[in-house]
C-alpha cells in the first residue's frame, strides 16, 4: 500500500516538471521572438540595451552566443544569427557601436543611401568631438569636429544627408582621383545635386582639398566651362604644344555652334565636355556635331573635364599624337 500510495505523488511531481519545462520554453521562443522583431530592419543586428530594454535578459544573450547561434559584433551589438553577415548589418554594427550620437559618415552613408560601384574597405562612423570611442578593428569609428545633429537623414539607420556625405567623403579620400571620382558619381546616380554639393563646400574653412572640391563642383555645374579651356590651354603651352584657337564659331544644318579648341592647320578639333555630355538629352546633339566635322575632313577629340581631373597625362598624350599625324613637329615648333 505503501508503494501504491507513492504513484499518485510521483506523477504528480513529473506534471510539474513537464509544465514548468513547457512554461520556459514558450518564454524562451517569445524571448527569441522578440529579438528577431527588433532585428527585422536592421539586418538582425541588435545592440545589448535594445535586447535588454525589451526583456531579453543578459543570460540568454549569453547562452546563445555561446551555443554560437548568434554572434558579437564588437562590444555592443549582437547578431541573431552565426552566418554571413549582411551590408545593412553591418552599418547597423557600427553605428550601435558608436554610440547614441554615431551615424554613418563619408562613403559609407552613401552607399548605405544607394551608391553603386562604389566600395568601401572599412564602414566609417562619426561621432562628435568629446564623445566616447570603442575603438574596434572591424569598423572605423572617429570624432570629428565637423559632426552635427542637423546633417542626420530623418529617418532609417543614422547616417549623413547625401550632399555633407559627398563632401566629407572627397575630404578624406585616400588621393585625389577618388575624390574626383567620388563626388562625380554621386550627382551621375542622382545622389545630390552639384548645387547642393556646392552649398556643402561653402562650410568648409579648411582643408588642403577645399580648393579641389571648389574645381570638381565648378565643373558639374559646367559654369566654369571656360575657366576648363584656360586650364587646358595652360596646360598645352607647359608641355610645349601648340596653341589653339578658341570658341571657333562653325554652321551646319541644325545651325551654328562653337568649337571648344581648333587647330585649323591640322584639322583639329579638342571638345572639352562637362558632366551634362553624358546626360541623354545632350547625347545626340553631339554626336551628330561630331560626325558633321568628321566629315567636312576634321579630326575631334573629347576630353571630358573629369577625365581632365583623372588621367591627364593619358588625354594629352592621345592629342599630341593626333597633331603629330597631321603634321606638326615638336622640333620645328
Amino acid at each position: 500500500m505503501c508503494t501504491g500510495g507513492s504513484e499518485p505523488v510521483v506523477t504528480r511531481r513529473s506534471a510539474g516538471k513537464v509544465a514548468g519545462m513547457n512554461r520556459h520554453l514558450r518564454l524562451h521562443d517569445q524571448l527569441l521572438s522578440t529579438a528577431r522583431a527588433l532585428g527585422a530592419d536592421q539586418g538582425d543586428v541588435v545592440s545589448r540595451p535594445q535586447l535588454y530594454d525589451a526583456g531579453v535578459p543578459r543570460w540568454l544573450v549569453a547562452r546563445e552566443v555561446r551555443a554560437r547561434r548568434w554572434r558579437l559584433l564588437g562590444d555592443q551589438a549582437v547578431c541573431l544569427h552565426n552566418g554571413p553577415v549582411a551590408d545593412v548589418g553591418h552599418w547597423w554594427a557600427a553605428v550601435l557601436q558608436g554610440g547614441p550620437r554615431a551615424q554613418l559618415d563619408g562613403a559609407s552613408s552613401l552607399v548605405a543611401g544607394g551608391l553603386s560601384r562604389f566600395t568601401v574597405d572599412r564602414v566609417r562612423v562619426s561621432v562628435p568631438r568629446g564623445a566616447r570611442v570603442r575603438r574596434t578593428a572591424q569598423y572605423d569609428i572617429r570624432q570629428t569636429r565637423r559632426w552635427q545633429a542637423t546633417d542626420t537623414t530623418p529617418s532609417g539607420i543614422p547616417r549623413t544627408r547625401n550632399e555633407v556625405a559627398a563632401v566629407r567623403g572627397a575630404l578624406w579620400a585616400r588621393i585625389e582621383r577618388e575624390a574626383t571620382y567620388l563626388l562625380t558619381v554621386c550627382v551621375q546616380q542622382g545622389l545630390v545635386s552639384p548645387s547642393a554639393l556646392g552649398q556643402e563646400i561653402l562650410r568648409v574653412r579648411r582643408d588642403r582639398r577645399r580648393g579641389l572640391l571648389h574645381a570638381v563642383v565648378n565643373d558639374l555645374l559646367d559654369g566654369a566651362r571656360s575657366l576648363g579651356e584656360i586650364d587646358v590651354a595652360r596646360d598645352l603651352e607647359r608641355r610645349g604644344l601648340p596653341r589653339p584657337e578658341r570658341q571657333v564659331l562653325r554652321r551646319d544644318r541644325r545651325g551654328r555652334y562653337y568649337l571648344d579648341l581648333y587647330w585649323p592647320r591640322y584639322r583639329l578639333v579638342l571638345e572639352i565636355d562637362g558632366i551634362h555630355h553624358s546626360w541623354a538629352e545632350n547625347v545626340v546633339g553631339d554626336a551628330l556635331r561630331q560626325n558633321a566635322l568628321a566629315l567636312q575632313g576634321d579630326t575631334v577629340l573629347r576630353l571630358p573635364l573629369l577625365g581632365y581631373r583623372l588621367e591627364p597625362e593619358e588625354f594629352f598624350a592621345q592629342l599630341r599624337t593626333a597633331l603629330e599625324a597631321a603634321g606638326w613637329s615638336a622640333r620645328a615648333a
